[in-house]
């Protein structure tokens, strides 16, 4: 079976891709608070995780998609062998489209009556896989730069408190609201799916 992590990939740089040289399809999907609001155009709320502003965002994305969203996979499977889920792609889905729907809903509440605000780019669905994976693996190691080995839970920290600080700073083109909301949504998600598993992090963290 091919995995969903891939499939997404390969759709989203598709749509990306195609929509790199036809603004009306770029326009159609991105996220646009106004139109949302406005226009009922809901379908943006997880079309704008199809569409990125250049290759190299779109690439970033993917290449991170790629390295966590195979790990969160395996861990469902695990989940799905120990009776404690019972489809993984279904639970990798929810995940992934509910870290871009909620990691949007800030911006939606801030921005809804600015006809000019667009925003594009899946980093709050991939925020929400790499935190699950934090979540089940808080000490694996993450390079920094690729060069730069941290525990993951001391990445997530340090993520969330620059995502928090960025998104006050507000003086660049990043939705830093998107990363910190996606990810702690992929953070919490697997509590939601079972309050026990709480148990799994504290354990991995030496605190049971």
């Amino acid at each position: 079976m091919i995995s969903i992590t891939i499939i997404i990939i390969a759709i989203t740089a598709i749509v990306s891709v195609i929509a790199f040289s036809n603004r009306a399809i770029m326009d159609k999907l991105l996220l646009s608070p106004y139109q949302i609001i406005h226009n009922k155009e809901f379908f943006r709320i997880i079309t704008h995780a199809l569409v990125h502003a250049d290759y190299i965002h779109l690439a970033v994305n993917m290449i991170v998609l790629l390295s966590f969203g195979i790990a969160v996979e395996n861990t469902f499977k695990e989940l799905m062998h120990a009776g404690i889920v019972t489809n993984v792609t279904f639970h990798f889905l929810v995940l992934y489209i509910g870290g871009a729907v909620i990691s949007t809903l800030s911006t939606i509440k801030k921005h809804k009556n600015d006809y000019y605000y667009q925003g594009v780019g899946a980093s709050g669905a991939v925020s929400a896989i790499v935190f699950a994976s934090i979540f089940f693996q808080p000490l694996s190691k993450l390079l920094i730069m690729g060069i730069i080995p941290i525990p993951a839970i001391l990445f997530g920290v340090v993520y969330l408190a620059y995502s928090h600080y960025m998104s006050k700073k507000g003086n660049d083109n990043i939705n830093h609201d998107a990363h910190f909301v996606g990810a702690v949504f992929g953070f919490i998600y697997p509590i939601l799916v079972q309050p026990s598993l709480i148990k799994v992090f504290l354990h991995q963290l030496g605190l049971l």
